[in-house]
């Protein structure tokens, strides 16, 4: 791949350039502020694992703060999202699935001094893209279990141009970046999805779901966020969800009840996605725990092999 030597010298750079703390946090602040308060349009490209697809977004900010935002897909398949106030109102194609508990664009409710606990901050410089002046944050991580991701923020808005997920050898795994942008307010139109654009529902799991499963480990930062009644990446049954995440990374655990079916353990990665599946055995039959997310496969496999019933801890 063309782009990892590019990675790997900016991995290295990491290493020789001062840390400037206070000047990352801000950067990460204007980064944070400008998904709430910034309006814009535009079109980016997403590479992973060597394949490329180009998209438009739509990004509106009304009165109070209210949130309304779509993205469109391209080319291929005709896939598309729309989201109000961060929650998915309808999807189609594969979206419907990938951006359930995503961002349309990398830019998130980011909390610096959070994130500064499992990451380093670290200001490269200045650059361009989309021929708009940037400037450039890598977030290294402190630890084995979380992946790199360097930033190009637009020094005018503090919207991210350009966002790039590196592993611990420099290798590129995922890259956005906007291809042109506008930050004017996008027109009503462009904010009504389509007539392929399916409601999304997402239920909440139980409350008994939540309480009887728990991790004997889980990576250092990261913490339940939420539990859902999701598809299952294995199966298309519906099971219970836990999502974890650390501020910026994020895995979900699905465990799903057997009930006799023969399956094998499943370990696997596309470009930063993962999933890890282990069959567990319980009282009330064998379950599969798959996990499925963007962190390292090591430590997905951790995961999954620390899950247990809160019935078994108890004895």
């Amino acid at each position: 791949m063309r782009f990892i030597p590019l990675s790997v010298l900016l991995l290295g750079s990491w290493l020789v350039l001062p840390a400037v703390a206070d000047e990352g946090r801000a950067l990460l602040q204007r980064l944070a502020d400008a998904e709430r308060t910034q309006s814009f349009q535009g079109t980016f490209v997403y590479e992973r694992n060597g394949s490329f697809s180009t998209h438009s977004i739509w990004h509106r900010v009304g009165e109070g703060g209210a949130l309304r935002e779509r993205l469109l897909q391209l080319d291929g398949s005709a896939q598309e999202v729309l989201r109000v106030d961060g929650q998915v109102q309808c999807a189609s194609g594969a979206l419907a699935d990938q951006l359930i508990d995503s961002q349309l664009w990398p830019a998130r409710a980011l909390n610096a001094e959070q994130l500064s606990e499992w990451y380093e901050l670290r200001v490269l410089g200045k650059s361009r893209v989309a021929g708009r002046a940037t400037s450039v944050l890598a977030l290294v991580p402190r630890d084995q279990h979380r992946y790199g991701i360097e930033l190009h923020l637009d020094q005018q808005t503090g919207l991210p141009l350009k966002s790039l997920l590196v592993n611990d050898k420099g290798q590129l795994l995922e890259r956005f970046q906007f291809t042109q942008l506008q930050t004017a307010a996008p027109a009503a139109s462009n904010l009504e999805p389509g007539a392929g654009c399916r409601p999304v529902r997402l239920s909440t799991a139980q409350v008994d779901a939540v309480e009887a499963w728990r991790s004997d480990w889980l990576p250092p930062g990261f913490s339940l966020r939420s539990v859902t009644q999701r598809r299952s990446p294995a199966s298309d049954e519906p099971v219970a969800c836990q999502v974890y995440e650390d501020g910026l990374a994020r895995f979900s655990v699905f465990m799903e009840p057997l009930r006799g079916a023969a399956v094998e353990d499943v370990r696997t990665q596309l470009g930063p996605t993962v999933a890890v599946s282990r069959r567990l055995k319980t009282e009330d039959g064998d379950v599969m725990v798959t996990v499925v997310g963007e962190i390292p496969l090591g430590t997905a496999e951790r995961v999954a092999l620390s899950m247990r019933s809160v019935a078994e801890v108890a004895q």
